[in-house]
């Protein structure tokens, strides 16, 4: 049996797979989808990323933990933050949405069904736990500005919802 090497962009994609987002470390920031895009110029790895929202906390780590993971993987690495076209959760991956829901955080819902599941007006987040439509809003903030937080009134577990951004 013969193998063949990846090439470099298979490499260099399958690195970025395994950098955790700080936050949901369950999710690789592929699968959030705040990689944006790749490149290699001269030799060096250019690496495009978005964050979640503007004042997101976590992009300071997750461009050192890529420039880390690069570095360790012998690549010399530079890290571009840009703010348009801004993130939408549309851009979490099926695998991450999936990654997401095991964690105990439901995915986010589309615009229409977020805004009338965050006022109040029908319930649509499906807990996490035990898979439920009867859930209420606890708090418009969860455990990070993106999230809101969610009780389960079947199995009464409180859980986050991530919010749709658009």
């Amino acid at each position: 049996m013969t193998t063949t090497k990846p090439n470099k962009d298979q490499q260099i994609l399958k690195i970025l797979e395994s950098v955790s987002d700080p936050e949901i470390p369950v999710l690789s920031i592929m699968e959030m989808g705040v990689v944006r895009g790749v490149k290699m110029i001269d030799e060096v790895v250019e690496v495009t990323i978005t964050p979640t929202y503007s004042g997101c906390p976590a992009m300071d780590v997750i461009g050192d933990d890529i420039k880390k993971a690069l570095k360790n993987a012998g690549y010399e690495s530079k890290v571009t933050l840009v703010l348009s076209p801004a993130w939408t959760t549309d851009w979490i991956t099926p695998k991450g949405r999936k990654a997401l829901e095991q964690y105990g955080i439901a995915a986010p819902l589309e615009a229409d069904a977020d805004k009338d599941a965050l006022l109040g007006n029908k319930k649509l987040v499906k807990c996490p736990q035990c898979g439920s439509l009867q859930t209420k809003l606890i708090s418009q903030f969860g455990s990070t500005a993106c999230k809101a937080l969610f009780q389960c009134e079947d199995c009464h577990e409180p859980f986050d919802y991530f919010k749709c951004l658009k």
